[in-house]
């Protein structure tokens, strides 16, 4: 089974809710991988997926060292769906974590990007500055004037801070067919996106239509 068979079914009433979390988890982590900038924290699905997890551990360890040959065949697929939602988390966390640390200061000094943490993404990210600002201070910035101490600086017009880049291209889907047209900033070029249509596209064209669910990243 590959990714696109888990996201074959996009709201499949008729499955059972470790499915739809596997489908919704599976998409999540292929948008953000995908995306370039960091996507908002999903909740729900974390907070669902992290107790069925947890579940499912404590079935596995109350259950080792049955011999029973129907319970230990039962064990085999517990942990086989264990270890699936588990390597799709840590992935889905690591991604996040690669992007909170090259944009931390933008993701603070921005009121938007801050509310898209975790409150444990934001504890990191916190303590991820402070300590880069302590190791910058001690190694050089102490040897600067005042005035070009600052990391945040923006004097000539140029921003010191790093910011993802919200014009990279994107594999997009359409899950369904969006009515008005996707419009690219600063060019007369628009285009109609119908369900099941994949297009190669700015992130910047396509971010609202992908963060409501009208289309997926893939």
């Amino acid at each position: 089974m590959d990714i696109d068979d888990i996201l074959a079914e996009v709201s499949g009433d008729g499955s059972p809710p470790e499915t739809r979390d596997l489908q919704e988890l599976t998409r999540a982590w292929v948008t953000e991988r995908s995306a370039p900038e960091l996507l908002p924290w999903p909740s729900d699905l974390m907070e669902r997926v992290l107790g069925r997890i947890h579940q499912q551990i404590e079935v596995v360890e109350e259950q080792v060292g049955n011999v029973d040959p129907k319970t230990n065949f039962r064990l085999i697929i517990i942990q086989t769906e264990l270890e699936r939602f588990k390597y799709l988390v840590r992935s889905f966390l690591r991604t996040r974590m690669a992007k909170i640390d090259q944009y931390t200061l933008y993701m603070l000094s921005n009121p938007t990007q801050t509310a898209r943490l975790s409150a444990c993404e934001l504890q990191y990210a916190n303590s991820h500055q402070t300590l880069l600002e302590s190791h910058y201070r001690s190694s050089f910035l102490s040897q600067f004037p005042t005035s070009l101490q600052r990391l945040d600086d923006t004097a000539g017009g140029i921003s010191m801070i790093e910011q993802p880049d919200t014009d990279a291209a994107v594999f997009v889907r359409a899950l369904r067919n969006i009515e008005e047209p996707v419009v690219i900033e600063g060019t007369d070029t628009d285009f109609q996106m119908r369900r099941g249509d994949v297009h190669v596209v700015r992130w910047s064209a396509v971010r609202e239509h992908v963060l409501s669910g009208d289309a997926e990243l893939i």
